[in-house]
């Protein structure tokens, strides 16, 4: 299989220099005048220089290149051969501010656009580079493109090639300060132009993965009417479907139905040496190949059975949903893996928060919301991580609040309300497998902490899928009492 791509950065310099003298001096009864001419010159002596170094290959996986090459030192262009599904290819590209003006880069177009075109299996990816990146003078940047054949889309075996361009747009900045978003500027939501903001709720670029666009807030504009009931649009992703959670927890009336993470006893230890507490649960959503392992690699082993919660929301719920409901739903890739509570070390960050996230991956119908999800949903500057919000949360502080965990309502019994997330909870002082984290309302404030899976009685389910790119929403406005229809 062959494709190619271009990566080309696009620069220009807007300015504009005006001199003006008017002199008007008045004398008793009459107005006299006199015109004031400046003559001279005026010249740009900066230099405006942003540029394509090199590109070399980083990490190649069942992938040969066939051709890599600069032109007009703005242009790079990568021709790929991938040989079988699951092969990949990544380069170091470096740019770099040889002028001696500051540059921002304002905008990356094209990984979304790529993505939903023919042939899907073929997928691009931009890591380590995201817009609003200072890149100051004499300063280059090394970032990463990477292009895969996605082994969970099908493909034609009679289109089996696509090009992909990818336009890095990079502005004059002042001492590299990122520049406010241009007026009237937007994503597509749908077929409808979402304004993206910088403050306040709302849609925003996602700072942690380039092309990706999430809604953050207390309660921003993203309702969306599917299966006949409310939903929420967490993000459009960069494969350009759009992750949305369902509004209430199951089912959709007074409280919710009390559900188990991992029921007790639901997977056996003879079968799962991860699981070694039966009785307890298990944290991890889905069997996975080989060992499944917290972050820092100190607990380990099998997970070769589905968590309870897993099996129910996609044997059980998903079959109820309408047909139209089913056609517009994308099997997707979920991340699973385990989000460690630094309780020793600290210096935890959403990176590591999400890196933990990815190290194990479940593809299918319906899923439950990422810990990182939580965290880039709230707009309060203290939620730096899952460690400090989870040690907030112990100690009566809100960080993390945000529409994914604000409710109208609570279970008066409980005094709050809490779901699952799909990700399993690991501690660095503790070696076990039977947490889940879990998104909760108590208190009086939202958050999330890390809980027993095997918690029958106490928290709820609140399903997390995917739609498909082509489908355009015909009307409303993502309100509430106005929320967004699906054709």
């Amino acid at each position: 299989m062959k494709r190619s791509h271009k990566v080309k950065a696009q620069h220009f310099l807007i300015g504009t220099i005006c001199i003006a003298a008017f002199l008007m001096l008045g004398i008793g009864y009459a107005i006299l005048s006199q015109q004031l001419d400046i003559n001279g010159t005026a010249q740009i002596t900066s230099n405006w220089k942003i540029l394509f170094t090199s590109a070399e290959e980083k990490e190649m996986n069942n992938a040969t290149t066939t051709r890599k090459e600069i032109s007009d030192l703005t242009t790079l262009t990568l021709d790929v051969n991938l040989t079988q599904p699951g092969a990949s290819a990544t380069y170091d590209v470096v740019v770099e501010n040889q002028g001696d003006l500051d540059a921002v880069l304002s905008k990356i177009d094209g990984i979304s656009e790529s993505n939903s075109k023919d042939p899907k299996s073929i997928k691009v990816s931009i890591e380590n580079i995201k817009t609003g990146d200072s890149l100051l003078a004499g300063e280059d940047k090394t970032f990463q493109v990477k292009v895969y054949w996605d082994e969970n889309v099908d493909f034609s075996e009679t289109n089996m090639q696509k090009e992909i361009e990818i336009t890095l747009t990079y502005e004059q900045s002042d001492d590299g300060v990122p520049l406010p978003p241009k007026p009237g500027e937007g994503e597509s939501i749908g077929g409808q132009t979402v304004e993206v903001v910088t403050s306040g709720d709302g849609l925003y670029e996602d700072q942690y993965e380039t092309g990706r666009y999430i809604y953050r807030g207390s309660n921003p504009n993203n309702y969306i009417q599917f299966n006949n009931e409310l939903w929420r649009i967490v993000a459009k992703e960069t494969d350009g479907t759009y992750k949305i959670v369902r509004d209430e927890l199951l089912p959709q009336n007074e409280g919710y139905t009390f559900m188990a993470y991992d029921a007790s006893n639901h997977r056996l230890d003879e079968n799962n040496t991860y699981c070694t507490n039966p009785s307890y649960g298990c944290g991890v959503y889905a069997a996975v190949s080989g060992t499944f392992q917290t972050p820092n690699g100190r607990y380990s082993g099998t997970v070769t059975e589905d968590s309870s919660i897993k099996e129910y929301l996609n044997n059980t719920y998903y079959p109820t949903l309408t047909g139209i409901a089913k056609t517009q739903v994308q099997s997707h890739t979920f991340n699973i893996g385990s989000v460690q509570w630094l309780n020793i070390s600290g210096n935890d960050s959403i990176e590591k928060n999400i890196a933990g996230e990815k190290m194990y991956k479940w593809t299918g119908n319906v899923g439950l919301i990422n810990v990182s999800d939580l965290l880039k949903a709230s707009t309060n500057t203290a939620c730096k991580s899952a460690t400090d919000e989870y040690e907030a949360y112990l100690d009566d502080r809100e960080t993390c609040g945000s529409y994914l965990t604000y409710f109208d309502t609570i279970n008066e019994e409980l005094g709050g309300i809490g779901y699952w997330t799909i990700n399993a909870f690991s501690a660095e002082s503790v070696d076990n497998s039977y947490d889940a984290w879990l998104a909760a309302f108590f208190r009086g404030f939202g958050g999330f902490s890390g809980l027993y899976a095997y918690a029958d009685y106490a928290y709820g389910a609140r399903p997390v899928l995917y739609l498909k790119s082509n489908i355009e929403l015909t009307s409303g406005t993502g309100a509430k009492l106005d929320p967004y229809i699906i054709n």
